[in-house]
């Protein structure tokens, strides 16, 4: 499912093409690209539900201390190792998340179907998130930076 998310976000989002709007014909490329009609239908879902964060109203996104501390799961620690959970912290430091698109981005990785996500994966999440965040450029634009660019040294201890 996680490959047909970068398929997707490479190919039509991040390049700026634009994204078939046809559910149907989005999923007879993604066949034609060599995906399983399965492995589509759970990325178009994870997608929906993506979407769906910005609608309405999250209990868990709202109400929340900026200055409040995350305490993770125990399926949240499984899937997301140190240097992620590290990595999500930074990013709320500098700015580039907060409470709200932090939640949504755990939202989202927990709705993966892989037992444990790597940073590079975590990163792309942030990136997705971030995309579809009204509100939220800037914060996308230092995101891509610190993926596309690969600075040297440690972002963060």
């Amino acid at each position: 499912m996680f490959d047909i998310l970068m398929y997707l976000f490479e190919n039509y989002v991040h390049s700026e093409v634009e994204l078939l709007v046809d559910e149907d014909e989005l999923t007879k490329e993604l066949t034609r690209a060599g995906f399983h009609q399965s492995e589509i239908l759970k990325a178009l879902t994870w997608l929906e539900r993506l979407a769906e964060l910005q609608e309405g109203d999250k209990p868990y996104l709202c109400n929340h201390d900026q200055h409040s501390f995350r305490i993770y799961t125990k399926n949240e620690m499984d899937k997301l190792d140190v240097e992620s959970r590290g990595f999500l912290l930074f990013l709320e430091q500098v700015k580039v998340l907060n409470v709200e698109t932090r939640e949504m981005v755990i939202d989202r990785v927990m709705e993966l179907d892989e037992p444990t996500l790597i940073l590079e994966d975590l990163k792309w999440v942030i990136l997705m998130v971030l995309f579809n965040a009204p509100g939220h450029e800037s914060a996308y634009e230092q995101m891509e930076d610190l993926i596309f660019e690969q600075p040297e040294g440690r972002l963060h201890s």
